[in-house]
């Protein structure tokens, strides 16, 4: 159906032989990238259809609400708090929850703090404006603002930011955008900014099926089942085991919102699937521009309620590191968004599981047209106010290539706010833009945002972070080619041993099968299975009286190295520190020599993680302190926040001719969710000339 493929479900014949043409050159190039020409074709195609669709969009003021209609979609906002109470589509009076009160059922909120607060919990504010305003008003497109500005006489009881929430219905398609405007004026006070989101609280009794991914798509259990007496809390409030739920294949399973989290790069199209009427519920991402944590930072997006959320700022597996910090003197201003909002159907004869192929297929459009060329702010540049980056993206390292350079293929390049390399990882203020290296190491960042960035890069298979020190100064229509950029990973010695892949992530370690009480069918895949609730506590299982000792040589961290260094569950449910060994030889030790082990973590949660070398009872030789707050244990993530440390280790802790050992001890254990997941260990051996500089 090429008419639902490119968002129109009204059409005439014309408009169809039209779209019908358009479409076999897009099939082709939606598997790659669009040029200028390309993309203007596309919009030309959609604005074509938008004006033959046989409604134009219409706009009408009730009491205390605003009604949209374009003749496919009608949306009903409350005046002029700007909550979203009511969807109509498809003969369906209400997509959203028609139990809950108006206010609780599509929504902007933040979660904020005041200053110097500790931790990531704050207030929740549902965000509500005082004001409504017509922006746009035409045949072919309705905006509409809901916007509020703080003062003083708010101080403590909102959120010091004027905010501006806007809604969009065009001419002919299939679902409506939204996106907000933030402002913090200079004079108002400072504060701590958690989270922020929009959320879409569904029918229960009409959408039963989500999908989040290809390998990630089922029948949900109901909120219901949630409930005492149907469920039972296990170690924190969001994971509850199905005990009676209504439904009894659900019976045994664990629902965690968590569970269904992606990373940003693949989050861009989620939602849900009703199949009687057939009609599909889907938030599209088109760009993470405004969202923060880089690439692969994980966020929620779907889970039990029905609840669909785009989340934009949120402490999820970065912690307090992610807490946005606002002092008084500072101005800020940030559009997040927009979104689009797609509503689908299939015919009674169709499998309404196809709605996400479709969705999928709307995404790629969506994806494909940003940066929109209709919404009205100010503040949101179009295509021709933004700017280009392009360039080549080579590795360096002088023990593997010697002189020679390889391609950074698969790196990660983006820019973000000047800053420290890696630091990107930490930025929530501002914008980011993201991209991957091809085959060869070439990269183009375009549609950047105005302003003044370092270009910053990580390369899968190779440890630590590159930055360009250089401003890039972005203007309006600028195109900046870089040339060829070399990144030197980190290096001082030949590897005597390593442990693991260096792709930031603990997934190619040994992920165990989860206990049976709590294990999901649906996550039992190669992909998923680091998904199962509890595999914190099969390391007590699999480990209950001595910990982990690694040989190198003999060892294989796929299936001997446990995916995560947690601590060891005892009786009364307490849990004690863990030391791991590794064992290996070293051939010829001597005065001359000294050695550098790398050790790069996926993750870091409230440990204190120590480096011992042959005497357990002796000093530690390193410790990283108490670091981290991802949570990315408890949340069943595979990484966090990233860090590397380069340990030197003088020749004279190891024996010459025989067994050594390293031992790496968790040292924090006043909760079960402490520890670390490794992504990289390498043990490197220092040429004289390198030594003698220390």
């Amino acid at each position: 159906m090429v008419w639902r493929f490119l968002g129109l479900n009204s059409f005439n014949k014309k408009s169809l032989i039209n779209v019908s043409l358009l479409s076999l050159s897009l099939r082709f190039k939606l598997r790659y990238s669009f040029s200028s020409a390309d993309r203007l074709c596309v919009t030309r195609a959609r604005r074509s259809s938008m004006a033959s669709a046989t409604e134009m969009v219409k706009l009408s003021f009730q009491e205390n609400h605003v009604v949209v209609n374009n003749g496919i979609v009608q949306i009903t906002l409350s005046n002029p708090e700007g909550h979203l109470t009511g969807i109509q589509y498809k003969g369906i009076d209400n997509l959203l929850e028609i139990m809950n009160d108006e206010p609780n059922r599509g929504y902007w909120d933040v979660v904020w703090s005041p200053p110097g607060s500790a931790g990531t919990k704050g207030t929740l504010e549902r965000l509500a404006g005082t004001s409504c305003e017509v922006v746009v008003e035409t045949e072919d497109q309705v905006e509409l603002s809901f916007s509020r500005t703080w003062d003083s006489s708010d101080e403590g009881k909102l959120v010091p930011l004027k905010i501006d929430k806007r809604y969009i219905l065009l001419r002919g398609l299939s679902g409506f955008y939204t996106y907000a405007i933030y402002q913090h004026l200079e004079e108002w006070p400072s504060f701590n900014l958690d989270n922020t989101r929009i959320a879409f609280k569904l029918r229960k009794d009409k959408f039963h099926y989500m999908a989040m991914s290809d390998d990630r798509q089922r029948n949900m259990p109901l909120p219901d089942d949630r409930l005492p007496g149907r469920g039972e809390e296990l170690a924190y409030p969001e994971a509850v085991l199905l005990i009676d739920p209504v439904e009894p294949n659900f019976k045994g399973q664990v629902d965690d919102k968590y569970q269904y989290a992606s990373e940003l790069k693949d989050l861009r199209v989620h939602g849900w699937i009703c199949k009687d009427p057939s009609v599909g519920f889907w938030q599209i991402t088109p760009s993470n521009e405004f969202r923060v944590g880089g690439p692969i930072k994980p966020e929620l997006n779907s889970h039990v309620g029905p609840t669909t959320l785009a989340v934009f700022a949120s402490t999820h597996y970065g912690g307090s590191d992610m807490v946005i910090k606002f002092s008084q003197g500072e101005s800020w201003k940030k559009v997040f968004g927009p979104i689009f909002i797609y509503l689908n159907t299939v015919s009674d004869e169709e499998d309404p599981l196809t709605l996400w192929d479709d969705a999928k297929n709307q995404m790629s459009i969506e994806v494909e047209l940003w940066p929109y060329d209709f919404p009205a702010s100010v503040d949101f540049q179009y295509a021709d106010q933004r700017g280009v980056v392009s360039g080549r993206l080579l590795v360096q390292d002088r023990l593997i290539s010697g002189d020679d350079c390889i391609s950074a293929k698969g790196a990660y390049i983006g820019l973000a706010p000047p800053g420290e390399a890696g630091s990107w990882q930490r930025e929530c203020k501002k914008y980011q833009f993201w991209t991957e290296a091809n085959e060869d190491g070439y990269f183009e960042i375009s549609n950047i945002i105005t302003g003044e960035y370092n270009l910053y890069a990580w390369v899968p298979g190779f440890i630590g972070d590159y930055t360009n020190s250089t401003i890039i100064n972005i203007t309006s229509g600028v195109n900046i080619h870089m040339g060829d950029l070399v990144y030197e990973p980190p290096r001082d010695g030949p590897t005597l041993w390593e442990i693991g892949f260096p792709d930031r992530s603990a997934a190619e370690f040994y992920i165990p099968d989860p206990d049976p009480i709590y294990a999901n069918n649906f996550l039992t895949n190669d992909s998923n299975r680091f998904r199962q609730y509890g595999l914190w506590d099969r390391y007590s299982y699999l480990y209950p009286d001595k910990d982990l000792v690694y040989t190198v040589g003999e060892s294989n961290y796929n299936s001997d190295f446990f995916f995560a260094h947690v601590l060891r569950k005892t009786y009364n449910d307490t849990y004690v520190k863990t030391t791991w060994t590794i064992k290996f030889n070293l051939d010829n030790v001597n005065e001359s020599e000294a050695y550098i082990l790398r050790l790069a973590l996926a993750s870091a949660h409230q440990s204190n993680l120590q480096v011992r070398i042959n005497d357990l009872n002796k000093d530690p030789v390193f410790s990283t302190g108490k670091i981290g707050g991802d949570n990315a244990i408890a949340r069943h993530g595979i990484h966090g926040v990233y860090w590397l440390f380069n340990i030197k280790i003088p020749c004279n802790y190891f024996y010459s001719y025989g067994e050594n050992l390293i031992y790496l001890t968790q040292a924090n254990n006043q909760s079960r969710f402490q520890g670390v997941m490794y992504d990289y260990i390498r043990l490197e051996a220092l040429p004289t000339s390198i030594v003698k500089k220390f």
